[in-house]
């Protein structure tokens, strides 16, 4: 296949699926094996390249599970198919990686796994917020270099984010549980900015209020910002949950980081090139009080020059997702959007109701559907009945 050593998990299976990093946890094994499919792991950390994928597809595959750090242009996709795949599943919630209309074009299924992601990545941002607002990396560097000689009043003085004001750029599923934790845990007044109301976001900090307001407290706000500059200048925290496309590239540049409060801190839990790094490194050295928190890069895994040295910048890598739970959850997905399709399945969900992955993840018997294909309608892919509820679940 290729020099890369590769371990074969079934390998009398029918049906032959590569995927291209070793996956946690044992079910999306036992799903593919239940699918009577041979599977071929890549061994090593580093990335695949474009020529070893095609080397790894070979002349006949049946369905890749691949990686965000891997490119699936329209080029690679089309050798995917030629090689008469029926699906290309991806193990990340986010796709702007692949090519999704070249693939549609093509009659190619693509796999996501969203639903498992939420509150994990949500909290690795909570996490960046205090490290960077406490300078937490700063005063783990003093300890380990063994310069702490004492307590002083001054030593690396922080801000406090109670009863600040937290900005979301990007009030999807991540960035409102985002807002949520923040709100509930630190009663911060809470403004975001997308291109869509949040009304639900808006509904339950309007609750939260009433209920503080019920206990002697003073009651939080929540409000859509019509433009981003009015988000920035009004924030004491922003944190960016917006996606990566053509429009959002750089969303985050010097104007708009100029437009920042001196203190503030930014949050990037999302994607890196909605930063411009080069512009963050020139302002968090013109700006010492500034402070990021970063878990995603511009050329990830590089860094923009300067970045590294930056004390004001928390930096981690690519953890937002990294729980057990989680990792498992989305290879589990990842592999049931195989699967499915491999068997000709419907797709998930088909109503309300069924939107919840959940039974995927911990079901003795999973639903028999693919939990979501990002092109499923663009593909006319058939969608799973309702069930009719049970006499019991309708008393």
């Amino acid at each position: 296949m290729t020099t890369r050593e590769w371990v074969i998990v079934n390998p009398a299976g029918s049906r032959r699926v590569v995927v291209t990093k070793e996956l946690p946890g044992a079910r999306w094994l036992q799903l593919l094996t239940a699918a009577d499919c041979r599977v071929e792991i890549a061994q090593g950390e580093d990335i695949l390249t474009a020529e070893e994928i095609r080397a790894a597809c070979g002349e006949h595959i049946d369905a890749v599970i691949g990686q965000l750090t891997e490119s699936w242009s329209a080029e690679a996709l089309g050798a995917l198919k030629a090689a008469g795949a029926l699906i290309y599943s991806q193990f990340a919630v986010g796709y702007d990686n692949v090519d999704v209309a070249a693939a549609t074009r093509l009659g190619l299924p693509v796999g996501n796994t969203p639903g498992v992601l939420t509150e994990t990545t949500a909290e690795m941002a909570v996490a960046l917020t205090f490290a960077a607002a406490r300078r937490l990396a700063e005063g783990e560097r003093m300890m380990r270099a063994g310069a702490y000689h004492g307590w002083l009043p001054t030593m690396l003085l922080g801000s406090l984010l109670y009863r600040g004001t937290l900005g979301i750029v990007g009030a999807g599923r991540i960035g409102a549980a985002y807002g949520r934790m923040l709100v509930e845990g630190h009663k911060m007044d809470l403004v975001y900015y997308d291109v869509r109301v949040n009304a639900e976001l808006e509904h339950y900090v309007a609750d939260y209020a009433a209920f503080l307001v019920a206990h002697g407290e003073a009651p939080v706000t929540c409000r859509r910002a019509e433009a981003l500059e009015e988000l920035l200048r009004a924030c004491d925290v922003v944190s960016i949950h917006a996606a990566l496309t053509a429009g959002t590239h750089h969303l985050m540049g010097a104007p708009e980081l100029a437009a920042m409060k001196d203190e503030a801190v930014l949050v990037n839990a999302s994607r890196g090139p909605l930063i411009d790094e080069a512009a963050l490194v020139a302002h968090c050295r013109a700006h010492p009080r500034f402070r990021a928190g970063l878990d995603v890069y511009e050329s990830e895994p590089a860094m923009a020059p300067g970045l590294a040295a930056l004390d004001n910048v928390v930096l981690v890598p690519h953890l937002g997702s990294a729980t057990t739970w989680t990792r498992e959850g989305m290879a589990t997905l990842a592999a049931a959007n195989a699967a499915a399709i491999l068997q000709g399945w419907p797709v998930w969900p088909a109503a309300a109701g069924l939107a919840d992955v959940a039974p995927f993840l911990d079901d003795p018997e999973p639903p028999h559907a693919a939990p979501s294909i990002v092109n499923a309608v663009e593909l006319g892919l058939p969608r799973l009945a309702a069930q009719p509820q049970a006499k019991e679940d309708q008393s």
